[in-house]
């Protein structure tokens, strides 16, 4: 909200009614308040004065956040004493408006399970249907199935479906570095513990990571631990960077890119450290294969006896 002679009531309103569930900050103006959203600082914004109500929303930050501020508004307004000038809420401002092939964000919401399964299948056909050896080149395929597959699900979901509006080399950028991190995890996993890593991870990502994602509502409208938790793995990083690449030019993905590439260096270190540990396994192997089938020592060596002589 921004800062007018009747903010102070409507802020001390929201705290008593609903303590802690608002972050509030004061804008001097509607210029630096509608800044404030679609730089992704804020959700929303309240416009109030003595005669006016309004709502300035961002539905493609998340469209429950932009639905719970307008009924908020809406409350605020029927509460309003008619003793005095009413209160009149203006149309609501939807300031980063969804695809208007997408208006709801359902498409949206629903690509992100076929994407983390994506990034898990690609795990499983690199690193142990087809098992590339060595370690780089398990990488290598990954960096390169993850950036072809990115592809495809941009064409489809930005040509075809018109739910991923912006520009297109960075929300292909998205795409490819969420599926990255995702499959070079499970990959690292595999590596490190054989098949049942790669089921571990594909548990962690699928069961743990997609719904605590909030990517149907947001990371604030879940408890605080789960929010903040969701928001550290790959598929809630990775829903919020592609947000952000498709509606707000980038804005509030710095923090999304260091978590998705954190992830992407530590499966790519544990994939090395399996690897190694394979090479070291099989070096030991080889080596006691060695010792068995080959001659015994002198020491040890059969003489074989003489012919009897005849008498």
């Amino acid at each position: 909200m921004y800062s007018r002679p009747a903010t102070q009531e409507t802020v001390q309103d929201l705290t008593n009614s609903a303590p802690g569930a608002f972050e509030l900050h004061l804008y001097a103006d509607d210029a630096e308040a509608r800044a404030a959203i679609a730089d992704r600082e804020v959700y929303g914004v309240f416009e109030i004065s003595s005669r006016r109500f309004t709502v300035l929303t961002a539905s493609a930050a998340g469209p429950a956040v932009a639905q719970l501020l307008t009924t908020t508004a809406e409350r605020f307004s029927a509460q309003s004493d008619p003793s005095q000038r009413p209160v009149v809420r203006s149309a609501v401002h939807d300031v980063v408006a969804t695809s208007g092939d997408d208006p709801r964000g359902a498409i949206f919401t629903a690509a992100m399970t076929p994407l983390v399964l994506g990034g898990v299948i690609l795990a499983v056909m690199v690193a142990v249907l087809v098992g590339f050896r060595p370690a780089w080149r398990e990488v290598v395929a990954l960096a390169l199935v993850s950036a072809v597959t990115g592809v495809g699900v941009h064409l489809v979901a930005q040509d075809y479906v018109g739910a991923l509006p912006g520009d297109r080399i960075e929300t292909w950028a998205s795409l490819s570095l969420m599926l990255f991190a995702i499959s070079t995890t499970v990959a690292g996993l595999a590596a490190l513990l054989g098949p049942g890593g790669a089921a571990v991870g594909a548990i962690v990502m699928v069961f743990v990571g997609n719904p605590f994602s909030a990517v149907s509502s947001a990371p604030e409208l879940l408890p605080k631990a789960v929010g903040e938790l969701g928001q550290l793995m790959p598929p809630g990083a990775g829903a919020n960077l592609l947000r952000s690449a498709a509606y707000f030019d980038g804005h509030g993905s710095a923090q999304h890119v260091v978590v998705l590439v954190a992830w992407s260096v530590a499966g790519i270190g544990a994939i090395v450290a399996g690897h190694r540990r394979m090479v070291r396994r099989q070096a030991a192997r080889h080596s006691t294969e060695l010792v068995a089938d080959g001659p015994l020592p002198e020491a040890l060596a059969l003489v074989e006896p003489e012919p009897a002589r005849e008498s």
